[in-house]
This record gives structure tokens, C-alpha cells and sequence, in this order.
């Protein structure tokens, strides 16, 4: 199946370069490299990205991820230090910061995500948004990363329940709804936000009961992208979604009530992330 012209991207190879250089420098990761994210140039050319915590090294089989898997090397205790000399150097408005599923760490890495943020959060008006793990569901891990008062936390279903075997295998549904519930019980001014990936199958029923489920715990802000195969050992795309579609995704998200919904073929769960939390601020929503 061809790819069609909308999810076509140009990349520029110095301005990839130039970024890789410096994130070698502070000997830090990033989703975006490990998950060959499209928009890697753009977020790249414009000095962003989202730095991805605790190695490079998955303890989980997701089918649809590019990230290798594996057996982790322990956690950088010096890292969330270079986190946020990195978001300094960038000169970043809000830091993204997501991590590889660390089922291996009792706390599956809450408490290295808790000491990353209180260490971003000296920088003045930096704004900081979390890209988390279920934590297997764990309510002392989840409120470890609540209680260190990053400004947004995300939990990505990923998909709609019925496709939860075939495409994250070792995760479950529930679970993250719970999750995202959770945060809210702790900290109703935390943000909270999900994103899912279309083209594997779905519905548009399927989506828009995923998205009541959201709204039932409620999840301000939500994403949708389309799912690109990262090679031929992962699960195939079923369908390349059109344009016209998300946007009828992005009106029916508003329609049920989300405070943001970012939805279009190229969309990822941190793609623009400055966006959406500058919408609901300007929107008095907190």
C-alpha cells in the first residue's frame, strides 16, 4: 500500500543533523529518533523535541513501535539534571518528556520522572508536560509523578480495546483509562491528555466511544495521527485515513467535550504539544 501525497515530508539533513549533534552533546535521548517520528525535521529545525527518559530500551512488545526492545540498563541518576540543561540550552517554552515502559523498576520509573520535573520546574515559565507509562496501574508510582506537579500528564490508549491484543499485547485499556482517572482524583488542575493512532483497523464507532471514555474520566486534551508501519515486522496499516476523516474526528472531540483536540495525518501524541497547552490556558480552562 503507497503511502498518498498528505503524509509525504521533506527533510532537511543539516538541520537533523545540527540537533543530533547537540543531543549527543547532553547525552540524552529522543522518542522521536527511536520512534522514526515523521515530523522529526520540522520539531527538529525548529530546536524541539521530546526527550525520552530511562535508556532506549523497552520492556514491552507493542507491535506497532519502533523502539528497540529489550533488557534495560539501570536509570541515569545524573539525567534529570542534563533534562533540564537541555530545555535551558533550547530556550523551551514547555518541555515534553516521555520514557520507555520500564516494567522492570518496582516503581516502573515514577520516581525518576517525579526528580526530572522538580528539576525542570526551576526553570521560570517553563510549562512541563509528561508522556507516561501505566505504571502497571500502580496508584503510589502514578501519584509520585502527580505530586512532583508536572503541568500536563499523558497516557496515549494508543488504540480502541478491540485491537489492544493484536497491537499492544502486554498493555490493557482499563488500566489507562484508570490511570488518567487517577491523576484527576489527585490533582483536578493537572491537565490530562491521551492520544491514539488511526489506521489499524478501527471504526469510527470504535473512536468515538473511545473518546466518550476519555471525556467519562475526564481527559482535557486529545490527539490523533495516522499509524505508519515502521518496518515490515510490525503490524501493517489497514487503512491510510484521510484528511477529511480527522477533521471529523477533531469536530466530534470538541462536540463531546475535550478542551483540545489535535487531529491530522502527521499528528503525534507530543507533535506541537506547545499548542495545545497554549489553548487551554488562553481558554481560562484551569
Amino acid at each position: 500500500m503507497n503511502k498518498p501525497e498528505w503524509l509525504k515530508v521533506k527533510i532537511n539533513p543539516a538541520e537533523l543533523k545540527h540537533m543530533e549533534e547537540f543531543l549527543k552533546t547532553v547525552k540524552l535521548n529522543t522518542v522521536c529518533q527511536s520512534a522514526h517520528c515523521p515530523n522529526m525535521g520540522e520539531c527538529f529545525s525548529r530546536k524541539t523535541a521530546t526527550i525520552m527518559i530511562m535508556g532506549n530500551i523497552c520492556t514491552r512488545n507493542c507491535r506497532f513501535c519502533a523502539v528497540e526492545k529489550g533488557h534495560p540498563a539501570p536509570p541515569d541518576e545524573d539525567e534529570p539534571r542534563r533534562v533540564a540543561e537541555a530545555a535551558r540550552a533550547l530556550n523551551l517554552r514547555h518541555a515534553v518528556i516521555t520514557c520507555v515502559t520500564r516494567d522492570d523498576l518496582p516503581d516502573g520509573g515514577a520516581s525518576h520522572f517525579a526528580r526530572t520535573v522538580k528539576e525542570l520546574k526551576k526553570i521560570p515559565g517553563l510549562t512541563v508536560e509528561v508522556l507516561v507509562s501505566d505504571f502497571r496501574g500502580d496508584e503510589e508510582a502514578i501519584r509520585t509523578v502527580v505530586e512532583s506537579k508536572p503541568d500536563v500528564i499523558n497516557h496515549n490508549l494508543e488504540t480502541v480495546p478491540r485491537l489492544y491484543p493484536a497491537v499492544r499485547p502486554m498493555a490493557d485499556y482499563e488500566r489507562s483509562l484508570f490511570l488518567l482517572k487517577k491523576v484527576k482524583e489527585l490533582d483536578p488542575a493537572i491537565y490530562t491528555k491521551s492520544g491514539i493512532m488511526v489506521g489499524l483497523g478501527e471504526r469510527e464507532e470504535e473512536v468515538v466511544d473511545l473518546m466518550k471514555d476519555l471525556v467519562g474520566v475526564g481527559c482535557d486534551m486529545m490527539t490523533i495521527g495516522q499509524y505508519l508501519r515502521p518496518s515490515s515486522s510490525h503490524i501493517a496499516v489497514a487503512e491510510y485515513v484521510t484528511p477529511e476523516q480527522f477533521e471529523r474526528y477533531r469536530k466530534i472531540g470538541y462536540d463531546l467535550g475535550f478542551k483540545y483536540v489535535a487531529s491530522g495525518p502527521l499528528v503525534r501524541s507530543s507533535y506541537n504539544a506547545v499548542e495545545g497547552m497554549d489553548a487551554v490556558n488562553e481558554s481560562g480552562f484551569r
